[in-house]
């Protein structure tokens, strides 16, 4: 489905990613974990055509993505929720599902569905987003990638400095999607969470692809978070 193979970017003279590598299959749960600055963002962005990618291969369904602008990869069919979510705030609820829908030209049904997974957004259609509670901008910003009706979601910190609830609603959006047949890349600090959604666990150590294991391989060995992300080794195994 998607294929990153061997790639390297740079911001100016300095390369953040040297021959980084993954694959994602249809329905999947990839959870990508490191170390801050390990160039984690920088493979999402890289994906969507945010960075340019000097060698190596981005292909999607044998689409060849590094040679498209950013609009152009998201009309394949990705969705990309960024780290700081990045929202119009001067904009209603409203109005940001109206920019979302406009990508890939989608109407009410899809305005629906997308609402449908998050009823709250329902009654602040009118409010401006920048005057949402943090939980709520999230689920905009996950709101807004949906609405392109993606066959592969990036998700970039989507829990960040939001409270039990809405981490479990972000969660619960993540197992939904899997179960509709979209794949997700997910960026997470959060370790629990990722291994509660996750099928398999992308390391990524000064951007070069690590190791790949199943979370049942890391519930065996912790040690791998503390080699590859610097956390403790005390992991609950969590329900799936």
């Amino acid at each position: 489905m998607l294929k990153v193979d061997r790639i390297n970017c740079f911001y100016g003279h300095v390369q953040v990613l040297r021959d980084f590598s993954l694959d994602l299959a249809p329905g999947e749960v990839l959870c990508l974990l490191g170390r801050n600055g390990a160039g984690k963002t920088t493979a999402l962005k890289a994906i969507m055509g945010l960075i340019g990618v000097r060698q190596g291969s981005i292909k999607f369904d044998n689409v060849e993505l590094t040679s498209l602008p950013p609009h152009e990869v998201a009309k394949q069919g990705i969705g990309y929720t960024p780290q700081g979510r990045r929202l119009f705030s001067d904009l209603t609820v409203d109005e940001n599902l109206k920019i979302g829908l406009m990508t890939r030209n989608r109407g009410a049904a899809t305005r629906a569905r997308v609402l449908d997974l998050f009823p709250i957004l329902a009654k602040r259609l009118q409010q401006r987003a920048g005057t949402l509670s943090g939980g709520e901008q999230q689920m905009l910003a996950t709101a807004l990638a949906l609405c392109v009706e993606p066959r592969i979601m990036l998700l970039d910190e989507p829990t960040e400095g939001l409270m039990p609830l809405m981490i479990n609603k972000i969660l619960e959006i993540v197992g939904k999607l899997k179960e509709a047949g979209v794949a997700t890349i997910l960026v997470e600090q959060r370790v629990e969470s990722a291994l509660h959604v996750a099928d398999r666990i992308a390391f990524i150590e000064n951007g070069r692809s690590a190791e790949i294991v199943s979370p049942e391989q890391i519930h065996a060995d912790p040690s791998l978070l503390h080699q590859y992300v610097g956390v403790g080794v005390g992991v609950r195994k969590a329900a799936r």
